[in-house]
């Protein structure tokens, strides 16, 4: 599985940006999707992430700002980000998470980070 992102960009305070995260390879039906992101000094934090059901999680500093959402037909993730303020500004990385069944582990793979930057 490989995971190819892009998007991010430079964008001043209060704009938008989208971030895609494309996986290619073989993906198992049960899986996640998620965005992280790093910001510099800082560790890595959970984004958002949708489950191959539909279901939904957001850290809570972007909670009603970002959204996430999936294509399966392009097995393609993206983030949604709204609002964008200065503390935003970090490497922002994809995540899938799958396993081929309900007794397998679960597998991680990560796409390279796409650097978003707001100004002020």
């Amino acid at each position: 599985v490989q995971l190819q992102a892009c998007g991010g960009g430079l964008v001043h305070s209060g704009g938008s940006l989208r971030l895609s995260c494309t996986a290619s390879g073989t993906i198992y039906s049960s899986n996640a999707m998620a965005w992280y992101r790093r910001a510099p000094g800082e560790q890595r934090e959970l984004v958002a992430a949708m489950l191959s059901s539909g279901g939904t999680t957001y850290a809570d500093s972007v909670n009603g700002r970002f959204t996430i959402s999936r294509d399966g037909a392009k097995n393609t993730a993206y983030l949604q980000m709204n609002s964008l303020r200065p503390v935003d500004t970090a490497v922002y990385y994809c995540k899938l998470t799958h396993r081929r069944s309900g007794r397998d582990p679960w597998y991680d793979y990560w796409g390279q980070g796409t650097l978003v930057t707001v100004y002020s």
